[in-house]
């Protein structure tokens, strides 16, 4: 064999292995290295902006997180990373911008509304929608100063005593639904609209969450929780979250049926089946639902609850439950 055929031969194995060595980096670069831009991150941003995230899951990137929280850590770790760039302040209102519209789907309206102005204050160009959007993210924020909120339960200064006032709750969190409908009305055609509709379901939660938690303090506590928990469930059908409303029903459900033989033992003569499978049936209904909808996560964990609510049956005597 000749040494022209040998040199290239080597050669061609060495373009080879090195070319898939670079192959193999740029692929890894790309899976977990920073963005190669602010264009390709406000690019992904502006893709995802109108999306309606109150009917369907937000989007995600390519690592699995969500889409907005993504880009806020992307924007913020090229301004490290290109402070020199960046220096001369040609790339700031367009940073502004794009985080003040990654923070309002992030719920932090206030910061948001302060990245618009500062962004109007210092381009021509995006003035007139930020300043608008500063607006409607201020009328946000006000909204949510109205009645009651959830609280970290493990934060250090705890959370705050409930009111009995029944009347006040539902009428600050009612005031707090109709800031949120004018919204909603007014901007239809924006991806604010849907904004609206996530505020809303969440003060809808958010009393239900309440009369669940009163129930053994207020008059007919127990009615009023589970007539607050149908309604979220019924008014938010068409939401993303709409099988974790009918799982949160099934669990009161069940919660009740427990309860039920733990102060009416079913060996005792005053255990009343017919009582006992009003609530389980309506718990097992609910449970094989949500437990039809291939795909969702609430589907393992409707499957596991049932298991777990189907084994507590077992403790009670078949001619006395109708398994």
């Amino acid at each position: 064999m000749s040494l022209r055929p040998c040199i290239l031969f080597a050669t061609l194995a060495l373009l080879a292995v090195t070319g898939c060595q670079t192959f193999s980096s740029k692929q890894e670069e790309a899976l977990y290295g920073p963005s190669e831009g602010v264009l390709e991150t406000v690019a992904v941003l502006r893709r995802h902006v109108p999306d309606d995230t109150y009917r369907f899951p937000t989007a995600t990137d390519f690592s699995g997180r969500n889409v907005y929280r993504a880009s806020l850590l992307r924007l913020e770790s090229l301004e490290r990373a290109e402070a020199d760039a960046f220096r001369s302040g040609y790339m700031d209102p367009v940073l502004l911008f794009a985080k003040a519209r990654a923070l309002e789907r992030l719920r932090a309206y206030d910061l948001a509304a302060q990245h618009y102005r500062e962004s109007a204050r210092i381009s021509q160009e995006l003035r007139p929608t930020a300043l608008q959007s500063a607006a409607l993210c201020e009328r946000f924020a006000d909204a949510l100063q109205i009645g009651l909120e959830l609280t970290d339960p493990l934060a250090e200064v705890g959370a705050p005593l409930f009111t009995t006032d029944v009347d006040r709750v539902r009428f600050e969190l009612d005031e707090r639904t109709t800031q949120l409908s004018i919204i909603e009305s007014e901007l239809s055609g924006s991806h604010y609209r849907y904004l609206a509709q996530e505020e809303i379901e969440r003060a809808d939660m958010i009393r239900a969450r309440y009369f669940r938690g009163m129930r053994f303090v207020l008059p007919d506590g127990t009615l009023l929780a589970l007539q607050e928990l149908q309604r979220v469930a019924t008014r938010h059908g068409a939401s993303k979250n709409r099988l974790r409303h009918l799982l949160a029903l099934a669990d009161f459900y069940a919660q009740l049926a427990l309860e039920y033989t733990e102060a009416v033992p079913p060996a005792s003569l005053a255990f009343d089946p017919a009582r006992f499978s009003e609530l389980s049936d309506a718990s097992i209904q609910l449970y094989e639902l949500v437990g039809s909808h291939d795909g969702r996560p609430e589907k393992l964990e409707a499957t596991r609850k049932l298991e777990a609510f189907l084994a507590l049956t077992l403790g009670i005597d078949a001619d006395r439950f109708d398994r």
